[in-house]
Order: structure tokens, then C-alpha cells, then sequence
């Protein structure tokens, strides 16, 4: 079963309008709408936005579902002057952003417990959903993606992702939904679809451009399953 986990309804509302012979469960306030998408059995959630929201959303779907992947699908804001709105990142590692304890003498963004400030998307999983956005059309890029609990809106902010940890899309739940796969040994990626320039012009970009990023995003998705029923079907 592929877990797929968005934090807004924008973000998911399409995939679950497309779940067929579906069931939905509420566990710890989030409905879990599981079924068939293109003849492949998937559970789709809203998280919340926020990492911990993301955390517990995820480690709901593993502990209570057959979950053999998850994909954090949604939108996101470019670190990157090549990264512009409407293009799409799939990430080769995340991180969270405002992880400090540098003060107790760890690196800024060590994570505890899996002893890592990056930790790695799963190769074959991104690079099937890579190919299927470019098979689509659309305009990717590979690279780390750095979450927090902030919306990124000035230069310094940026700057400072980029400085510390090379990103070049942030966002606020790929790294909280990462951790907790990367824990319990979940493959995982991370797919964003670029909505604002994380600058003094997001606020104004975001609300313009993310139901636009939303459904590039879903798009690709649903694409992905389709390559993943035609595999079955070969099989």
C-alpha cells in the first residue's frame, strides 16, 4: 500500500475524490481514506500543516495500515534563483531548518535518535516519481528540502536555509514525515510543487499560485500510480 500525505485539502482533496471501493478511518483527529486509485491500494491523508502535525499523521498511517512507502505530496517555496514558481522538486534528502541545539554542542540540524541532520529519500521511489514528472512535462529539479514551522518570507530567512543546509525548497513537513519513516524504515519521498519564491513577495505569490502548484503536484501522483498499475499488469 502506498501512504500518500498532504497537509492541506488542496493538496489531497483530488486523490481522495479518485479512491474507488474506499474506506476511511479517523485516528488521532485525521481520516485516512484508503482504497484503489487506478486499480493500486492507497491511503491518503491530510496532516495539518506543521511538523508535528506531519509526525503523528505518519506514524499513525504506519502503525494502522499495510504501508509499504510513503509520498509527501504538496507545494512549497524555491531556495533556489533556478527554481521558479510552478517547477517541481523532488528531494534527495530533507531536513528540518529550525532543529538548533547547538547550545548542548550538536551540529544544527542533528536530529536525535536517527543521529543525522539530512536524512535521505528513497532513490528508486524518487526517481520513479522524477520520471513521471518529466514524462508529464513538467520542469524538475533534484535537491534537499529543509522544513520548519514557518512560512519563509524574507531574504534572510532564505539565506540562512541555503547557508546551513544547501536546500533548495522549504516547506513544513516533508523533514517531521522523513524523520518518522527514516525511524521505522519506510521508504519515502518528497514531492513539492513550487508556489512562491520563500521572499518578501510569498505572501502575495502563495495564495495566487497554490491551488495552481497543488494540482501539478496531484497530477504527478496520479501519473505515478498509473506507471506503478501498468508494472502490475505486466508482472
Amino acid at each position: 500500500m502506498i501512504g500518500i500525505i498532504g497537509a492541506m485539502d488542496v493538496e489531497v482533496d483530488e486523490l481522495k475524490s479518485l479512491v474507488r471501493d474506499g474506506t476511511t478511518s479517523n485516528i488521532a483527529g485525521t481520516d485516512f481514506v484508503c482504497g484503489f486509485i487506478e486499480g493500486v491500494l492507497v491511503c491518503v491523508a491530510q496532516c495539518g500543516i506543521g511538523k508535528v502535525n506531519a509526525a503523528l499523521c505518519t506514524q499513525a498511517m504506519i502503525d494502522n495500515f499495510d504501508i509499504d512507502a510513503v509520498i509527501n505530496v504538496g507545494v512549497g517555496g524555491s531556495l533556489s534563483p533556478d527554481v521558479v514558481i510552478k517547477n517541481v522538486v523532488i528531494a534527495t534528502d530533507v531536513c528540518q531548518h529550525d532543529m538548533d541545539i547547538t547550545a548542548l554542542g550538536d551540529p544544527r540540524g542533528f536530529i536525535h535518535g536517527v543521529n543525522m541532520i539530512k536524512m535521505p529519500t528513497d532513490e528508486k521511489l524518487s526517481e520513479k516519481l522524477a520520471q513521471t514528472a518529466i514524462r508529464l512535462g513538467e520542469k524538475i529539479h533534484r535537491g534537499g528540502v529543509a522544513s520548519g514551522d514557518q512560512f519563509i518570507s524574507s531574504k534572510e530567512q532564505k539565506d540562512f536555509i541555503i547557508n546551513e543546509f544547501g536546500a533548495i525548497c522549504c516547506e513544513m513537513e516533508g523533514a517531521a514525515i522523513g524523520h518518522v519513516c527514516t525511524a521505522n524504515s519506510v521508504p519515502f519521498a518528497v514531492v513539492r510543487s513550487i508556489s512562491d519564491g520563500g521572499d518578501e513577495d510569498a505572501q502575495i505569490d502563495y495564495p495566487t499560485f497554490k491551488r495552481i502548484a497543488a494540482a501539478v503536484s496531484a497530477k504527478i501522483i496520479i501519473g505515478f500510480i498509473k506507471g506503478e498499475k501498468e508494472q502490475i499488469e505486466f508482472k
